[in-house]
């Protein structure tokens, strides 16, 4: 008789909640709230997403043997939180609490493929220190005198750890006062001196959304370096500290979307700016933590570790590859770090490897598939096709210059899309990026697109050619490809690449092979399935309904292809 599987359910209560479930020591479940209420980073009650886990593995709150929470400013209660939890019955499996930061970091050490590292956490905002002392009265406090003096509420902005491969150990932690507004000047909505903090204060001030941060990325190059001439951030005692005279000349917050485009030069520069000070500094602060050991191995999470750019910038100046920069780093990989925190620390259970998937999605079955298309039958022409049948069809789609709606197996747990849920387009045809931007996605036109190239041959189109299966990772296209891959290349050369594995993607790789037969280049423009301000598709019938309301050509639903009606070529204008 088999012993009895042991689950671990992890769940994040910040912006952008998730839930995952282990099954002895590996992701069997996650998924992310936004992905099943329809509501772009959305928080709060956890019911939804549990109950997806749990329907997905085929098991019973019962069945679980512990569940992880945090959530930001408060202890979640364990019955109630912003509406009723699954955790009533007073027989419901053990509830315990950890620390924003030190779940970012469990994230990290939970999926990285190091058995010993470094881990770096830098975001916005993280637990309170009265929480975090309150929630972790055994974990070693030297640094804690430091904070326990002030009234004021501090979080935290970034924390440093050893990972020994069991073992998780606090070396260096961060803590910030939060900041004070002031009338008409752009301020931190989380902490004053926090990495995360600034730039999400520089996208409101630039769009007017604190969330916009990975757009202020794609502007930044639009702008010119050296036009705006202010240092943001200084190091005190090893500290990263904000100065105070930052935002003296952010005289003229964005108001309206118009008032964006006519100042369009401005806010470009502001965002190249923003960007130079943010890359800036997270090498200084990493470098410090670091000391001696650059060479050692290292994880990068929380939500500054997405910023593409300032990546690619730490992997030069520290001089090696050894970086794992985890894929889901924003509060969305909360659940997982809490998920592997149940399992290595509170069961202290051994590390299972993780085999590098961020697909943690349920799948969907054929007949589910069907069901959901049968609606539609009168309105496009589908066929059910054997896979390469399908691949060829798909390729030869594209190379017309069609955008193809890619849907396969269980969803990507994160904010990229690499090749289960995207909207798929010939990198080089002119004017295609333009019309993805305008009549699929809805959103501004300066908005770039990533390349998505087998990894055994990345170095033949981009300089560096680093592995980045992730779309983490900024690189250069080759000078003598830049024609070819328009679409995917931004205005300065750089390129947020995503190496395709056959390991864990092998249809997708299977698309790109054919597709680089078909055209001669073995690269495709990926983006995600969604358009701006929704989140992420996740289930067949709304990658249905947002192909009916979109321009795109061709829907693909595993071996399902299904094609508009009296469509000749591509929909391009």
């Amino acid at each position: 008789m088999k012993n009895k599987p042991v689950y671990v359910l992890g769940t994040g209560l910040s912006h952008d909640s998730s839930t995952v479930l282990l099954k002895d020591g590996v992701v069997c479940v996650g998924i992310e709230k936004e992905r099943l209420s329809r509501i772009k980073h959305d928080n709060g009650n956890d019911t939804l997403a549990i109950q997806y886990c749990l329907d997905a593995e085929g098991i019973s709150l019962e069945d679980i043997d512990l569940v992880v929470q945090t959530a930001n400013f408060e202890i979640p209660d364990a019955a109630y939180h912003q509406g009723p939890r699954l955790f009533t019955t007073p027989d419901h499996p053990p509830v315990i609490n950890i620390s924003h930061h030190l779940a970012h970091a469990y994230s990290a050490i939970g999926t990285c493929p190091f058995d010993e590292c470094y881990v770096m956490v830098i975001d916005g905002c993280g637990s309170p220190f009265s929480q975090y002392r309150e929630i972790h009265p055994e974990l070693p406090g030297d640094f804690m005198a430091d904070f326990s003096s002030t009234s004021e509420m501090l979080c935290e902005k970034d924390s440093f750890y050893h990972f020994d491969g069991q073992h998780l150990r606090t070396l260096q932690k961060d803590f910030s006062p939060m900041a004070a507004a002031e009338a008409g000047k752009p301020h931190f909505p989380t902490t004053r001196h926090s990495i995360g903090g600034f730039y999400s204060a520089v996208s409101h001030y630039v769009f007017g959304n604190m969330d916009d941060v990975g757009k202020l990325m794609g502007l930044a190059p639009f702008g010119k370096a050296g036009t705006i001439v202010q240092d943001v951030f200084y190091l005190e005692n090893s500290r990263l500290m904000v100065r105070d005279d930052w935002n003296l000349h952010l005289t003229r917050p964005s108001y309206s979307y118009d008032h964006f485009l006519e100042n369009f030069e401005y806010y470009a520069n502001v965002a190249c700016w923003a960007q130079e000070e943010v890359e800036k500094a997270v090498v200084w602060c990493i470098k410090n933590r670091l000391g001696n050991n650059t060479q050692s191995k290292l994880c990068f999470s929380g939500g500054v570790a997405l910023n593409a750019v300032a990546n690619a910038r730490l992997l030069k100046n520290l001089g090696h590859k050894h970086v794992y920069f985890e894929p889901a780093a924003a509060d969305n990989g909360l659940a997982l770090g809490c998920a592997y925190y149940g399992w290595l620390a509170h069961l202290q259970q051994a590390r299972v490897k993780h085999n590098g998937t961020t697909c943690f999605g349920r799948s969907y079955r054929p007949e589910e598939i069907e069901k959901a298309i049968r609606p539609y039958a009168h309105k496009w022409e589908g066929r059910d096709l054997p896979e390469e049948e399908l691949l060829i069809s798909c390729a030869k789609s594209l190379c017309k210059g069609q955008t193809i709606a890619w849907f396969q197996e269980g969803s990507e747990f994160g904010p990229r899309a690499l090749g289960r849920r995207s909207i798929l387009a010939h990198p080089g045809i002119q004017g295609l990026q333009q019309h993805i931007n305008r009549h699929i996605k809805f959103r501004e036109d300066f908005r770039p697109f990533a390349p998505a190239v087998q990894e055994e041959k990345v170095d033949l189109f981009f300089e560096n050619g680093i592995p980045s299966p992730y779309m983490i990772l900024i690189d250069q296209t080759r000078d003598e490809y830049l024609e070819k891959l328009s679409n995917v290349t931004h205005r300065n050369g750089s390129a947020r690449v995503q190496t395709v594995s056959r390991k864990w993607n092998l249809r997708f790789w299977k698309l790109i092979e054919e597709f680089g037969q078909q055209s001669g280049i073995p690269v495709l423009l990926n983006t995600s399935l969604n358009k701006k301000g929704m989140p992420m598709v996740e289930s067949p019938a709304e990658a249905l309904a947002f192909f009916e309301e979109t321009a795109l050509d061709v829907l693909v639903m595993g071996t399902k292809m299904l094609t508009k009606r009296n469509q000749q070529g591509s929909l391009l204008p």
